[in-house]
């Protein structure tokens, strides 16, 4: 049998599809009398309305807007929280900003939404009073009732520590760059879990302040008798510069020095010898966020239970890091700065 549409009433009744669709839908333009018509042939042929689409619910992912460097993170999360959304079949509301009183405003307009970056305080109390589900994306008070999707830096500390023992080196820096972060000093907490262990290693770590340079650091660290065979930075960014600059120095990588980064950003691979570091997987991080709202708006998980949902990340090994092969290459001495 033949699908019965507007057309078909249309045809039957001598009247217009627009007639026919205001007449079928209840709404006005039609008389009384072409509405009673419409509706008697329509079920006379047997015509069902087809229904209405589902009216899709909104979710809202707010980054903070001066976070500028994480933006290549951020922009991974963005990537697989619209593509998780879409599966799911939700919409997305993306924002950039950091005030407290436009978040609240943008979280009361959907159904649940993701805070990524170091939103403050204030913001975290506002949008709490409005019972919707929230999932962050960024650091939390130890034991905070929040649930939470991120990475896993203390853990990858320790196994780039693990790695860089394996292959030999026991005089490795931690290079911090500007302090205050706490994903790196996580990271350095790491390293440092594994290392102290280790009754032959020298192990430091160098923080910059805004009017020092890595340079310094190191030549410092060789006026006190030590030499570092292997340096873990704290992100990519250091990473190149800390390989920048031993080849300005006349270190060969990795014959004198291994560097290893955190992120595996574009830059890893855009640089020679191209840069062994530590993945992390920004866009499974945005789909997580995403499923853990559909978790909560759908009820699957128990009001009162807060969840953490860790990524794991991945060293991923490039030109930059390799044993040690001292007897064949002298390490370049740094005169002391006078």
């Amino acid at each position: 049998m033949a699908k019965v549409t507007l057309a078909t009433i249309a045809q039957r009744t001598g009247l217009s599809k627009f007639a026919v669709s205001r007449s079928l839908s209840g709404k006005d333009g039609v008389s009384d009398e072409t509405r009673r018509r419409v509706r008697e042939v329509a079920a006379e042929l047997g015509y069902a309305r087809p229904s209405p689409e589902p009216e899709l619910l909104t979710l809202g992912v707010i980054f903070h807007d001066t976070d500028l460097i994480n933006s290549e993170l951020h922009l991974l999360i963005q990537n697989g929280a619209q593509s998780e959304a879409e599966r799911l079949g939700y919409r997305l509301n993306m924002r950039w900003t950091h005030e407290p009183e436009e978040i609240q405003a943008i979280v009361r307009s959907c159904s649940g939404a993701v805070l990524v970056g170091p939103h403050d305080r204030e913001t975290f109390a506002r949008v709490r009073t409005l019972g919707r589900p929230i999932v962050r994306q960024g650091w939390l008070e130890p034991l905070e009732q929040a649930d939470h999707v991120g990475g896993t830096d203390h853990e990858a500390g320790a196994a780039v520590a693990n790695y860089l023992l394996a292959l030999g080196h026991r005089r490795i820096v931690y290079v911090h760059g500007t302090p205050g972060f706490r994903g790196r000093v996580e990271r350095f907490y790491g390293v440092r879990e594994v290392l102290e262990k280790q009754a032959d290693v020298e192990f430091r770590e160098m923080r910059f302040q805004a009017d020092s340079r890595f340079t310094e650091h190191l030549r410092a660290a060789h006026a006190e008798g030590f030499h570092p065979t292997a340096f873990f930075c704290a992100h990519d960014g250091l990473a190149l510069t800390v390989v920048s600059e031993l080849l300005r120095l006349g270190y060969r990588i990795p014959e004198n020095a291994s560097v290893v980064g955190f992120g595996d950003y574009s830059a890893a691979t855009q640089i020679s010898p191209q840069l062994t570091t530590v993945k992390v997987f920004g866009q499974q991080m945005g789909a997580a966020c995403v499923r853990l709202l559909d978790d909560r708006i759908n009820g699957r998980i128990p009001a009162d239970i807060p969840v953490r949902v860790q990524i794991t990340s991945r060293i991923i090994e490039r030109a930059s890091c390799g044993p040690i092969r001292l007897s064949e290459t002298a390490v370049p001495i740094l005169p002391i700065a006078g």
